[in-house]
This record gives structure tokens, C-alpha cells and sequence, in this order.
């Protein structure tokens, strides 16, 4: 399979039939689509649904936790955090929900000693990537990564998607109140035990990211982020989802890009966080 980030973005637009939903956690559900938007889907990437109740206007982004491309089917993990949100939450096997994806650009798939750090609802979209880096995937990559770590920051002891990850990796836990794993942040964790790497790939709040970057910026690791920002069209015509980076966008000639198109995923020098 090509880098998440070469694959050429072909969006689908349809009205995707739910396979499954569960309730994974407190207000987190993870949910299977039959779609064809996974035939072109990459680690790292998102889709938009569209709540069913039309007074909601903007589609909810929401990333990409696996994919079945034999099965034209992905899985998405997400928080309830609104209404809209938890309208999709009600949703059943068989019920429709308009869909449009895949979006955005995705991680490059690179090889060596791999280590994904994920923070709360920012764990889900490293779950793919952990199983293509690993040959395990529905796609085809020319040279699995050596060793895969994952290191998956929590609040609490609810531990969502840890089994999931445990069958491709290596997995350390960070926990805001010590019940699992380290107690702090997951740079506790990665210091506490001398973690290391030739790649980190990341995806979180935005000290999270921040912390990663400068990390990896000492250890001199390459590193990419996938940044989480609110999202109203998901296509870069609004401008609405922009982060400041260190070069100049080509679209809007000043220091920035739209997480959206240009992202979510970035090298981490690239932008000035």
C-alpha cells in the first residue's frame, strides 16, 4: 500500500448503512460503516457524518479508527459531545447516515522502530496505522516497521480500545489518576521508561503534541502529528480550521494551513505549536 499521505483522495459521498455500534466507555461508541469510502481510506484520515436531524447543518468530522477494505467497511470510535453527536450515538444496525470521506491527508507509512502516542479521543485514529505498520492491516505496505510501541494516555482507568491495541504492540498506559499505568502525562511515561524510537507518530490535545514534538525535537526523531481542531466544512473552504505553521501556505500566502486538506497529520517541524 502507498504512504497514507500519496494516496490519491478520491471522496464518496453516499448514505453509508451502519454494520454495528457499541458502547465502548462513558460517552465514547465506536462504529462500523459499510461504505465504499474505504476502498480509498488511509491511516490518519477522517470522514464527516451528517446527523439525521437537519437542524444540524455542519457534518461531525470523525476519524478514521480501522478499515476493511475487502469489506468496504470502516470503524469510527467517537465522543458524545453535543447533541449532534449524541444523535449519531442512537443510531442502529441498518439505519443510514450520509457520509462523506475519506478526507484530509494521512500518516506516511515509514519503517524502523515505530512509537504511536495517543491521548484520550485522540487514541482511535493510531489503531489502524498500529495494525498497517505491523502488515496486519487490509493494506499492503513494502517493509513493516521493526517494533511498534504505543504508549495511550487516559483519564481514568477506563482503558477504551487497550485490547485492540495490545494485539499489534507493545502497549504502555499513562493515567491522570495512577489507577493504570503511570501516573501523569505520556511523556511521564515515555521518560519513566526510556522509551525510544526512530518514528513517532502522535495524535491528541494540543499540550500533548506540543510535549511530543519537543521530545522527539531532542532526540532528533522524525515525527508527525495528526492535530485536532473544530472542523465546520472539512473540505478547505472555509479557512475555519487553520494552524500556524513554520512555511508559507500556498492557498493563503501567509504562515498557516488548513488542518482539514493540508493536515490532520503534519511533520512536526512544519508547524508552530
Amino acid at each position: 500500500m502507498a504512504d497514507g499521505a500519496d494516496i490519491l483522495n478520491k471522496k464518496t459521498r453516499e448514505y453509508a448503512r451502519i454494520i454495528r455500534q457499541d458502547r465502548l466507555s462513558e460517552n465514547i461508541y465506536s462504529m462500523w460503516l459499510s461504505t465504499k469510502a474505504a476502498l480509498n481510506a488511509a491511516p490518519g484520515q477522517f470522514v464527516t457524518l451528517y446527523v439525521p436531524d437537519q437542524r444540524h447543518i455542519l457534518p461531525r468530522p470523525i476519524s478514521i479508527a480501522e478499515i476493511r477494505r475487502d469489506a468496504s467497511a470502516l470503524r469510527l470510535v467517537y465522543r458524545v459531545a453535543g447533541e449532534g453527536t449524541r444523535e449519531l450515538s442512537e443510531l442502529r444496525a441498518k439505519d443510514k447516515v450520509l457520509i462523506l470521506g475519506p478526507l484530509g491527508n494521512g500518516y506516511p507509512l515509514q519503517g524502523g522502530r515505530t512509537m504511536v502516542v495517543g491521548g484520550g479521543i485522540g487514541i482511535p485514529p493510531l489503531l489502524e496505522l498500529v495494525k498497517e505498520l505491523n502488515g496486519c492491516g487490509s493494506g499492503v505496505i513494502s517493509r513493516p516497521a521493526l517494533s511498534v510501541t504505543a504508549v495511550l494516555g487516559y483519564r481514568t482507568d477506563d482503558l477504551f480500545l487497550y485490547n485492540d491495541f495490545s494485539m499489534h504492540s507493545d502497549v504502555y498506559i499513562a493515567t491522570d489518576d495512577g489507577k493504570a499505568g503511570c501516573h501523569g502525562t505520556v511523556l511521564d511515561c515515555i521518560n519513566e521508561n526510556r522509551l525510544t524510537a526512530d518514528v513517532i507518530y502522535a495524535c491528541g490535545p494540543l499540550p500533548m503534541l506540543r510535549g511530543v514534538k519537543q521530545f522527539a525535537s531532542r532526540q532528533q526523531i522524525r515525527c508527525f502529528l495528526s492535530l485536532e481542531e473544530r472542523m465546520a466544512c472539512g473540505v478547505g473552504a472555509c479557512l475555519g480550521c487553520v494552524t500556524r505553521t513554520v512555511g508559507i501556505d500556498d492557498h493563503s500566502k501567509v504562515r498557516n494551513a488548513r488542518v482539514c486538506t493540508e493536515g490532520p497529520v503534519f511533520p512536526a517541524e512544519e508547524v508552530d505549536i
